[in-house]
């Protein structure tokens, strides 16, 4: 086995840096105890503002999008697609937190804008148009996150990707929204709370 599998376990432990932790620290704010105790970029814009959850959005894309991107540079798509579901997966289920991570679009959206760029893209807008519409991230997130698998499965018609790309993609989209269950429970009862408009100034709320 070649070497460069051990970048695998590299971007697990990447995957598992507590981005929404600190930066809660640095604005005063607990994201496992405020708001929808996730510690992910739409509760900490819920708790803490717009600057807060734009970092976490960040770190947490980061997270999944430099391990992935180093892998293929280095050692090619089988390795890279191993650090893309390890880092996902790392930012779901991190050892170093009792497997108390959070849901893992934006490590999805990293690792997708490293290997598939143009699909990714294509479901970041995608994403933004159906939460604008519905005011809702976790509606724009369900909506994107199975979509993108779709998106590059039609590549491997075209021979840019190889078909087990879309197939593994496709499983990790089905954890992130097997982790959007409650999500899913609070809109089919019409509970989800909206997000106040990212386009405008607002005061941090915990509702």
């Amino acid at each position: 086995m070649s070497a460069w599998w051990l970048l695998v376990p590299l971007a697990y432990l990447l995957g598992t840096f507590p981005t929404a932790h600190l930066v809660g620290r640095l604005v005063g704010h607990d994201p496992m105890s405020e708001g929808s105790r996730n510690p992910g970029a739409t509760n900490m814009y819920r708790v803490a503002g717009r600057g807060a959850g734009a970092l976490v959005l960040l770190g947490d894309l980061v997270k999944g999008l430099a391990p992935t991107l180093v892998a293929l540079l280095l050692a090619g798509r089988p390795v890279a697609m191993g650090c893309a579901v390890a880092a996902v997966l790392g930012h779901i289920a991190p050892l170093t937190r009792r497997l108390r991570g959070g849901k893992g679009v934006a490590t999805y959206g990293g690792v997708s804008l490293a290997m598939w760029s143009f699909a990714a893209l294509g479901a970041v807008v995608l994403f933004l148009i159906v939460t604008k519409w519905s005011g809702r991230p976790s509606v724009g997130s369900l909506v994107a996150v199975p979509l993108l698998p779709v998106g590059v499965g039609i590549q491997v018609a075209f021979g840019s990707v190889r078909w087990w790309e879309p197939v593994m993609l496709a499983a990790l989209a089905v954890v992130i929204v097997a982790m959007h269950w409650r999500n899913i429970l609070r809109l089919a009862r019409g509970e989800e709370a909206r997000l106040p408009n990212v386009f405008t100034r607002r005061q941090a709320t915990t509702s």
